[in-house]
């Protein structure tokens, strides 16, 4: 992004949204009756449990924005001792165990789109271990005239091509309803994605991570609604007469409206608009396409007992927000009738399945996706047309902060010639979380 054509959008949309936070009424520890309680689970280094400001104590445990694989609330506490600043130290260790069979994908996650079409007599099984994605993050909550602030960090190990390097996984600061830094997307309703072991998770899943400046605000106890500028992800596939432009000039603006009920139920409305930029060689041209989005998603939870999830997707050039289509170049792809001019395909994409709670330690989950690439057809007749994938779990906590799991996954690649191919995974998990 060229960050000086950007920064008079990002500086009013800052200032407008700084100024609403600090429209707040002010909150102050004055009594006892603002105290909250921790949860017997968590573990204190320093500073007294009965102390926390309660205002503390609720962004704490506020799980409503975290996915299936997210690290839970932070296990170890620092307490200032007037109990308005509060530092969690938390993470899980996660070691999985891979077996492919009748096709295999040479990947850490099982992406559909990573399917060789046609398949090999030489790959048709695989075996591997993985504990890349064993996380690490730090978590301070403060109590403040204009809001809770939280400062949000958290790493993985995905970061040196199959070794086990640092990546940044999170990084951002809230205030009030203000958050600053790289999180999930505002598009992404990371609440409602299917509970499974492979980290990359179901094909038409939308799902990433960008910089962003987000403003959310809870209407009422039922209605919630959010909107960001973030920084995104562009890739294309340019022919002769068309180049890629280095820097994208404007911020996608993703926004959603939630409806909220029981406890965990929810439906939310997304959309988004992107802009597109590339270079027309031929015309001398600099231009542009208004890429966007729409998504209905949510959860069903029916007496704690099952629960059913789903996020159907479509748009224009949102491949980086679609997990099989992230970094593959087909945000915008060149036109072959049309020289020097370029398109933003459509996407269609769908991720839905139930959970059933056998017991509190014991719950099995299955979930199908699909996701389907349209305007791709010039790029050749290898290229992705749709992929689907299937996944069955069972998770078991035999001991608080342990959970062992199993799952079985499917998937198939089709391309535009028609050709396809499938691949079948064996997950065995163990992970601690602390």
């Amino acid at each position: 992004m060229r960050f000086t054509r950007t920064l008079p959008v990002w500086a009013i949309l800052a200032a407008t949204l700084t100024a609403s936070a600090q429209e707040q009424p002010a909150t102050a520890c004055e009594n006892e009756e603002e105290m909250g309680q921790l949860p017997e689970t968590a573990i204190v280094l320093n500073g007294d449990r009965r102390q926390v400001h309660s205002q503390v104590l609720n962004v704490l445990l506020d799980t409503r924005d975290l996915s299936f694989q997210d690290p839970d609330v932070p296990r170890y506490l620092i307490i200032d001792k007037e109990g308005k600043s509060l530092l969690g130290i938390g993470g899980y260790i996660e070691g999985v165990a891979m077996g492919d069979f009748r096709g295999d994908i040479n990947n850490r996650g099982f992406m559909t789109y990573d399917i060789p079409v046609p398949g090999s007599p030489t790959a048709r099984s695989r075996m591997a271990a993985d504990v890349s994605h064993s996380t690490i993050f730090l978590k301070l909550v403060r109590h403040t005239r204009v809001g809770a602030l939280t400062a949000y960090f958290q790493t993985n190990f995905t970061g040196d091509n199959g070794g086990y390097g640092l990546a940044l996984d999170q990084a951002y600061v809230s205030v009030g309803n203000i958050t600053m830094g790289l999180a999930n997307s505002t598009f992404a309703d990371v609440s409602a994605n299917a509970p499974v072991i492979d980290y990359k998770g179901p094909s038409g899943q939308v799902g990433c991570k960008n910089v962003l400046l987000r403003y959310r605000i809870d209407l009422d106890r039922h209605w919630a609604m959010a909107i960001s500028a973030e920084s995104a992800k562009t890739t294309v596939t340019a022919f002769d007469g068309q180049e890629e432009m280095l820097n994208q000039s404007w911020p996608d603006i993703p926004l959603y409206v939630q409806y909220s009920w029981g406890t965990g139920s929810h439906v939310r409305a997304s959309g988004m608009i992107r802009n597109l930029g590339y270079r027309d060689l031929i015309d001398g041209h600099n231009c542009h396409h208004m890429g966007y989005g729409l998504q209905l998603s949510g959860i069903f939870d029916i007496q704690n007992k099952v629960s059913i999830f789903y996020q159907g997707a479509y748009g224009r050039g949102i491949a980086h927000y679609i997990n099989d289509l992230d970094g593959n170049g087909f945000d915008l792809v060149g036109s072959t009738t049309d020289p020097g001019k370029m398109i933003a395909p459509r996407t269609v994409s769908f991720a839905g399945g139930a959970r059933y709670n056998f017991t509190s330690k014991l719950f099995a989950s299955a979930a199908y996706s699909f996701n389907r690439l349209y305007d791709q057809s010039q790029l050749g007749g290898d290229t992705y047309l749709r992929g689907n994938y299937v996944s069955a779990n069972l998770f078991y906590s035999p001991v608080r902060d342990l959970q062992i799991g199993a799952e079985y996954l499917h998937g198939t690649r089709k391309n535009v010639n028609l050709e396809s191919n499938c691949a079948n995974r064996i997950n065995l998990m163990i992970k601690y979380s602390f």
